[in-house]
């Protein structure tokens, strides 16, 4: 199994995502496409037959010093696909964006002398809850240093919109979307497909909760471990609430209504989770406007 895969399926179930129902089905289905097939490798890791984009585009340098692309005095970093805890870089990387490369851009444009604001460029329907509300709150805590912006160049859902909440500004094209404050985890019950290869796991373990979720994937999932697995979810998704509640000036009953929906342009203004419905262009010229450099 490519290796690539095999770290983004651990990305994916059996832990809490802020993440956005229908991509969530799209991760499910690009992995189960390639779980469990063998595949050719050449020496340098890379799987013969493998989509390699370096092979069919030829990208722009870009600049090694920065992290992100500043455009007319503006940091804009960018925040597209599975967002998860760490990648090792600064900018997306296979699909995913690191909170990690993120935390790092976002500090260091704010440091950046040539940078007068900031830009969340948004393209994400989520990710990992894990490491997703301290850097909403480095964020947060950031306001009034320097203009930041969350501009949907499509949608910011879930976690992604968790990191536009904190800006001081949020806009979202007609046809993008926002919203799905809300929590999910995916546990995957393999015990009957096991059970019909005739084939059975044995778990050997000290203490009785070890491994718990892992022994019941294979063993048959316990109402216990659901209910268990219920508690941790509405905790997260009560921080989830009251974190966009904070950022955006909204009650926590207002947010907690929504019911983890999603809300496309206008609507999203509507319901206090977006600011203007603007095209990433207009979007980006206000903010040069405000700077005095429009």
């Amino acid at each position: 199994m490519n290796a690539t895969f095999a770290h983004l399926s651990q990305r994916v179930f059996n832990t809490p995502l802020a993440l956005h129902p229908q991509k969530a089905e799209v991760a499910v289905a690009a992995l189960a496409q390639r779980l469990g097939i063998a595949r050719v490798f050449r020496e340098d890791g890379r799987a013969i037959g493998a989509f390699d984009d370096d092979e069919f585009f030829e990208r722009p340098a870009r600049p090694e010093r920065r992290g992100y692309d500043l455009v007319a005095g503006v940091a804009v970093l960018q925040v597209e696909g599975m967002l998860v805890q760490k990648t090792g870089t600064l900018r997306p990387y296979s699909g995913m964006t690191g909170y990690d490369g993120l935390r790092t851009n976002f500090l260091t444009a704010l440091k950046d002398p040539e940078a007068h604001a900031v830009v969340l460029d948004l393209n994400s329907g989520g990710g990992e809850v894990s490491g997703c509300f301290d850097l909403v709150d480095t964020i947060h805590d950031a306001r009034g240093e320097k203009p930041v912006w969350g501009i949907c160049g499509d949608h910011a859902y879930s976690a992604a919109y968790a990191l536009a909440s904190a800006c001081d500004r949020v806009t979202v094209p007609r046809t993008g979307g926002v919203g799905s404050v809300g929590v999910i985890t995916m546990l995957v019950d393999y015990s009957q497909a096991l059970s019909d290869s005739g084939l059975a796991v044995h778990f050997v373990h000290y203490g009785d909760r070890k491994a718990l979720e892992g022994r019941q994937s294979y063993q048959g999932v316990k109402p216990d471990l659901l209910k268990r697995l219920q508690a941790d979810v509405d905790a997260m998704g009560d921080l989830f609430v009251r974190t966009v509640a904070r950022n955006r000036g909204l009650t926590p009953e207002a947010v907690r209504a929504t019911q983890a929906d999603y809300y496309l342009g206008a609507a999203g203004v509507e319901a206090g989770l977006a600011d203007a419905v603007m095209a990433p262009d207009e979007a980006f010229r206000a903010l040069l406007a405000e700077l005095g450099e429009g």
